[in-house]
């Protein structure tokens, strides 16, 4: 066996037989492959193979658009038989909640180019004539989707992978892994060690053991997943043709022909097991296990399958199938770099591994070897969980997930499984005021406040909080509003290279003043985004830096990663040290003048500046910043005090109309300012020109990471801010705009301005319909809404109430 190698890929299945081809298609092909026994005997083996179009996520569809694409050229390309079968898919919508799920999804299939198309029941027979429709209102029928055989796609991708020079050693059990202080890795195995430039965990149900081998753990649950294959059917063997796959929530599964049989795959959701329970992992000897089959767990949902498709129940059973499938707490892949550890990435946790191996090789090949990947990966960052993504909360989190599975979750629908993980000192006397609190990287968070017990209605049109929201804006632009914002992550950079280290990773100069504030970006080195920073220079050697709750572990990595030897810089996560309490509204000055004697004026406290200041007696940093348009301030006390500074602010807010704020009036409001977000607009995806925020790029500064590949990156799109003609549908991210009948973009964000009164939106366009007053559709929830590009932010373009 070699003693080197560039990447070493631990695990044999389908996502790491996938990243091997796509980083050997790549150029990379010093990359080898080791598998502890042989190809697919983990989970890829016994998977059904099926391959849809559909998915919630707009970037996991990307993912599953490619493998449907290259499944079917695996066999002309490497001569390995996949028995790709292209039997389309119908998924059925048996309510109104559904049904809207649909249309969002119709919307972004115009986008990434799968066919996809909205029947009534009458269709859904004549396409199926075996299915009944009782309690069918309508459903998606998608050509590209197919089925294949999950042993030959991994096979052939292994094949292809070793044509282009990529090498593959089975039968050999990794036992260690040991990083040098040069950055590399020694893996250790059973045959022997390899010397690696860089790792990949692609270990499947194995992954947390391999995970813990590096020093880490991360949130992967191993599941029992029941299919079972029938009998012939006569039916089936007297047409031609196959019928498509069929997904039904009532069935809370999938059905489709296999050979001349029934195939039937069920998620329920009472009695669920997980594979090797309680909490446990396989043991290593485990290779192509089953677990014994438990049809009186699954036999609801078998029954209603027959009541689908009554032929099912002419026949018997002829093969059942239990076996073992990886998942996240959120159902998304890992794939990325590993949290804290350099040069050691994931590639699984996908508990659809045959749909999504294909694209998940691809992108995360892009990303490793260019620095940055062609659609957004975000959502599939392993460092979206930090460490409160426990083994309990894992379980939780996969449980509720998998019974889910067919379950449509609409926009404000959040579950109570796993949380509370992570709160504020706030958290309690938020919750009894009203608060309804959203999740976020573990953090308990405001979304908006219910004042007559009112429950949100989750939906894609505006729901029954509408007018909830607008209160709570209505009080921040005429009175005063306060918010908790403690989950930023929140970090001090200090020592005599503090400012040169951060100058050589950001695009934009750090504030030279002392208490300025700046707006930063850290690049990769292609020029496209990585991330977003409020910093704020507290002395000539100490710079507290801001960015969003999710981006925490990215931002710390980022960071720690790009420190040099020689640099004297200290960086310090202050995160859950600090609360953060927003107070926003031209009365915010009233209200805070009560507790401080620190000058408030413009003079004596500047906006877009930081000092450290005493309110009602505690010792804080204070910010004048406002992410809402508004005057206002971040008080940023010891988290212990923060309960204590918010009843004072709220007492002495009372004389002035003081109302509690959540996250839903925040965005509202930072879209009528036009501000862009990290995640939505500004991803990796893109450079800063094309994100259209050259503004915060300083070339005159000495080389910063990026600067030379954003000078030369092709200029393609532009991220344009505008108003859309909605009725009550408004703009979330992922819906097509159209000129005619051709797709030129997509939007990113969006929402409702409840102080203008305008339906707003941010969109990638080509750059010739970027300009002020340039005009195309937007497909919002099946309807085609003129839009129309906005020269300047809908509200206080010239930014005069917060200088006020």
């Amino acid at each position: 066996m070699q003693t080197s190698a560039r990447v070493v890929i631990i695990g044999g299945g389908i996502m790491g037989a996938s990243l091997l081809y796509h980083l050997a298609e790549l150029g990379w092909t010093d990359c080898l492959l080791i598998e502890k026994d042989e190809l697919t005997s983990g989970s890829t083996w016994h998977a059904a193979g099926q391959c849809p179009s559909i998915t919630g996520s707009y970037n996991l569809a990307k993912i599953h658009a490619y493998s449907n694409d290259l499944y079917p050229r695996l066999e002309g390309i490497t001569g390995q038989y996949v028995s790709w079968h292209k039997s389309g898919g119908i998924r059925l919508a048996t309510n109104e909640r559904e049904l809207a799920w649909f249309k969002q999804i119709h919307g972004y299939s115009k986008i990434i180019g799968f066919d996809m198309e909205i029947i009534d029941p009458e269709e859904i027979r004549r396409i199926n004539p075996f299915l009944t429709t009782d309690g069918v209102i309508a459903g998606a029928h998608t050509t590209g989707d197919g089925h294949a055989d999950p042993a030959g796609l991994c096979n052939a991708l292994a094949i292809g992978a070793k044509n282009m020079g990529a090498k593959i050693v089975r039968q050999n059990r990794v036992t260690g892994l040991t990083q040098l202080p040069s950055g590399e890795w020694d893996v250790i195995t059973e045959k022997g060690t390899v010397r690696a430039e860089i790792v990949v965990n692609a270990a499947g149900c194995y992954a947390r053991q391999v995970a813990q081998m590096a020093g880490i753990d991360i949130p992967v649950t191993n599941m029992e997943h029941h299919y079972i294959v029938t009998d012939p059917i006569p039916a089936f063997a007297d047409r031609e043709g196959e019928i498509p796959v069929m997904r039904c929530p009532y069935v809370s599964g999938y059905f489709r022909q296999e050979q001349k049989s029934a195939l039937i795959g069920v998620y329920e959701n009472i009695g669920l097991a997980e594979a090797w329970a309680p909490k446990g992992m396989p043991e290593w000897e485990s290779t192509s296990e089953l677990f014994g089959d438990d049809l009186d767990r699954i036999s609801k949902w078998l029954e209603r399958a027959i009541e689908r498709m009554p032929i099912f129940g002419e026949v018997g059973i002829r093969r059942i199938v239990n076996g073992a499938i990886p998942h996240t707490p959120d159902g998304g892949p890992l794939l990325g770099p590993a949290a804290g550890l350099r040069n050691f990435w994931h590639c699984c946790g996908t508990s659809f591994g045959i749909a999504q191996g294909g694209g998940a090789g691809k992108y995360l090949a892009q990303w490793m070897v260019y620095g940055d990947a062609d659609i957004n990966m975000t959502e599939f960052d392993p460092r979206r969980y930090g460490p409160y993504a426990d083994e309990d909360y894992s379980r939780d989190k996969v449980f509720l997930d998998y019974r889910m599975t067919f379950t449509t979750r609409l926009p404000g629908e959040e579950e109570p499984d796993g949380r509370p993980q992570k709160t504020s000192t706030l958290y309690e006397p938020l919750k009894a005021a009203g608060a309804v609190f959203g999740e976020t990287y573990g953090w308990e968070r405001p979304k908006w406040f219910s004042l007559d017990g009112r429950e949100e209605e989750g939906g894609y049109h505006r729901t029954n909080i509408f007018d909830v929201v607008a209160k709570e804006v209505e009080a921040v632009a005429d009175r005063v509003g306060v918010l908790d914002l403690s989950g930023f992550a929140k970090y001090d950079v200090t020592g005599p290279d503090a400012e040169a280290f951060l100058n050589r990773i950001c695009a934009n100069r750090m504030p030279k003043k002392l208490g300025g504030i700046g707006l930063v970006h850290p690049l990769s080195r292609q020029g496209r985004i990585y991330g977003e920073m409020t910093v704020t220079r507290f002395a000539d050697d100490h710079f507290y830096c801001l960015s969003a709750a999710a981006a925490e572990q990215r931002d710390w990595d980022l960071m720690m990663q790009s420190k040099l030897p020689h640099e004297d810089v200290t960086i310090t996560n202050r995160t859950m040290d600090l609360g953060v309490l927003v107070l926003s509204g031209p009365r915010a000055r009233d209200v805070l003048a009560k507790l401080t004697d620190a000058d408030l004026s413009n003079d004596g406290f500047r906006w877009l500046s930081g000092q450290v200041i005493s309110v009602a007696g505690i010792s804080m940093r204070a910010l004048r910043v406002s992410y809402v348009g508004e005057l206002g301030w971040e008080l940023h006390p010891a988290m212990a005090d923060l309960p204590a500074l918010y009843d004072a602010v709220w007492k002495a807010g009372q004389d002035y109309g003081i109302a509690n704020y959540g996250l839903y009036a925040v965005n509202t409001m930072r879209m009528e300012k036009g501000y862009k977000a990290w995640g939505s607009e500004l991803t990796n995806e893109l450079t800063m020109v094309e994100a259209d925020m050259p503004r915060f790029i300083n070339f005159n500064k000495d080389d910063f990471i990026g600067k030379q590949a954003t000078l030369d990156a092709p200029d393609r799109f532009r991220i344009v801010y505008g108003q859309v003609d909605a009725a009550n549908v408004d703009v979330r991210g992922a819906e097509a705009c159209l000129i005619g009948d051709s797709c030129i973009g997509l939007t990113t964000s969006g929402g409702y301005g409840h102080r203008v009164g305008k339906s707003l939106f941010f969109a990638c366009v080509p750059i010739d319909q970027s300009a002020p007053g340039s005009t195309f559709d937007i497909y919002l929830q099946g309807e085609r809404r003129q839009a129309v590009v906005l020269a300047e932010p809908a509200y206080d373009p010239d930014n005069s109430k917060m200088r006020v």
